[in-house]
């Protein structure tokens, strides 16, 4: 049997914040002392795409704060996105480089 690799939250972290710049985007850490259970990365790109990301070391779940945090962005209507792992992280950059184009008319 294989041993499933772990990726680190700092290593997903860091990968996230290249390919949201690369995208033309801001990728910001959220910081509270107010709201526990903030999201860790609210992502700006361009044309007005907002979504959050909650960042994990592969294997790891949000905590039930986390979840009532995400669930109330979700109601307001924010995607809330949980990465685990490399491979999630690049799906979720696939999607918001798809939606980009669409969004800017332009053609792979």
């Amino acid at each position: 049997m294989g041993v499933l690799k772990k990726d680190s939250e700092k290593l997903i972290e860091a990968k996230l914040g290249k390919a949201i710049k690369d995208m033309g985007g801001w990728s910001i850490k959220l910081l509270s002392t107010f709201v526990k259970g903030l999201p860790d990365r609210m992502c700006l790109l361009p044309t007005g795409i907002v979504f959050f990301v909650e960042l994990k070391s592969t294997g790891k779940k949000p905590t039930i704060s986390q979840k009532i945090i995400h669930k109330k962005l979700r109601s307001l209507g924010f995607n809330v996105y949980v990465i685990d792992s490399l491979s999630m992280l690049d799906g979720l950059i696939e999607i918001y480089k798809d939606r980009l184009n669409e969004v800017s008319g332009i053609k792979k």
